[in-house]
């Protein structure tokens, strides 16, 4: 297995990610941004690359938040999420960058990218398919479902699966319904 630290920038800014894939495949393979948690890049999110990589992807888990920017309760948390989800364009800027680099990685192929998310990290993926980007699959685990991203029919090009827990209260079922709702009217 390769695993190595990226160092990139948006904006002037520096952030770090984690790029890992199987040396041992010839050729290129399909890509995936792995999305951290509110808590920022850690090494839950480089764990979940390496597992994707050890099942023949290029896995990058990006950075959302800046180098070194981590949190290690809510409070912090929270105002590192908002922080970005608060400064216009800076999600989907931060994630393209990163969608960018590892298309253009020389093992990608650039034509099948997905994404996947955790918490923060599940609604951003969602988000960005709701945008139209050029994903071939998105999955959220535990993201939020709710969006003030209005989704016309064809806008999504991504294949979506959502995974929330029944009795999570984070995610009540009328959040649930309406993203049903959403996506049967997208189509």
């Amino acid at each position: 297995m390769h695993s190595e630290t990226l160092e990139y920038t948006v904006d002037g800014e520096s952030f770090t990610g984690y790029l890992a894939y199987d040396d041992s495949i010839d050729g290129e393979r399909p890509g995936i941004l792995v999305i951290h948690e509110w808590w920022g890049h850690n090494d839950f999110v480089r764990e979940q690359a390496d597992r994707l990589a050890a099942l023949g992807y290029t896995a990058f888990a990006l950075d959302m938040f800046g180098s070194g920017k981590q949190a290690d309760n809510p409070t912090d948390a929270a105002a590192l999420m908002n922080g970005v989800l608060e400064t216009p364009g800076a999600v989907k800027q931060r994630f393209h960058t990163a969608m960018d680099l590892l298309q253009k990685h020389e093992i990608v192929d650039g034509a099948r990218i997905a994404a996947q998310g955790y918490c923060f990290g599940g609604a951003v993926a969602l988000n960005m398919a709701r945008l139209g980007l050029e994903l071939k699959g998105v999955v959220s685990f535990h993201g939020t479902l709710d969006s003030d991203i209005k989704v016309e029919p064809g806008t999504v090009k991504a294949e979506i699966q959502v995974y929330v827990g029944g009795a999570d209260d984070m995610i009540p079922a009328d959040q649930v319904a309406a993203f049903v709702k959403e996506m049967q009217t997208a189509e």
